[in-house]
């Protein structure tokens, strides 16, 4: 599904934050990748992401390398097969909770009345029932990233990429929603990359990877 083939990238100030890093991750596998601040942890969800670029190396879905795509194809790429929830939300403020999680359907070209139908089973999934007429400035932080959450997994996505999904959230919610990215992965055969700090968090995970200078390795992990 994804592999990362001997990446090096540094930081605007030449620090050097990811040196050779390769892995291979299979589909149907979901991994929580942890490790210290500033390891470049953020850094290689975007590289992943396509929002960024590698300085060295290559990163290839499903056998094709990402920086052999066009602009245009390497959106649609992403529009279709990757679920993106990032530290900032990227909710949009002018549209409902409805239109913002039905959005990477719409994008898809999928029809609206299936799109919001999805979207509202959805917003159901994330704790949100009844709110999809709402706008986001009437919603807490947390909310918000319930929010962010549906509209990653609306469309079914081939990868998910998770950066701190649940850093808002109390304990109970935030176990629930890490159930439901399992889930979701495991329901659609998807694969998925789960960033955090917490161990409770990788839990969820099928196995832990601790990103360093030296690159990924295995962490003890207990596979669900």
């Amino acid at each position: 599904m994804l592999e990362l083939r001997n990446i090096d990238k540094a930081y605007a100030g030449g620090r050097q934050v990811l040196t050779s890093l390769s892995y291979l991750l299979q589909p149907g596998e979901y991994v929580a990748i942890m490790g210290e601040s500033g390891v470049g942890k953020s850094t290689l969800l975007n590289l992943i992401a396509g929002l960024d670029s590698p300085d060295r190396g290559e990163i290839l879905i499903n056998g094709t390398a990402i920086s052999s795509l066009s602009d245009n194809a390497a959106t649609r790429l992403r529009r279709k097969e990757f679920g993106f929830v990032f530290q900032a939300f990227h909710i949009l403020p002018h549209l409902t909770l409805r239109q913002n999680v039905a959005l990477p359907l719409l994008l898809n070209d999928a029809a609206v009345k299936h799109a919001e139908e999805r979207a509202e089973r959805m917003l159901g999934a994330v704790g949100l029932p009844g709110r999809a007429g709402d706008f986001p400035r009437q919603l807490s932080g947390g909310e918000l990233q319930r929010v962010a959450i549906a509209r990653a997994l609306v469309h079914r996505p081939a990868l998910i990429l998770a950066d701190e999904p649940t850093g808002n959230l109390d304990p109970d919610t935030a176990h629930e929603i890490l159930m439901l990215i399992r889930q979701e992965i495991k329901e659609n055969g998807a694969s998925g990359i789960l960033v955090t700090h917490s161990h409770a968090a990788a839990a969820t995970a099928d196995r832990t990877l601790l990103l360093t200078k030296e690159g990924l390795s295995p962490a003890a992990q207990r596979i669900k």
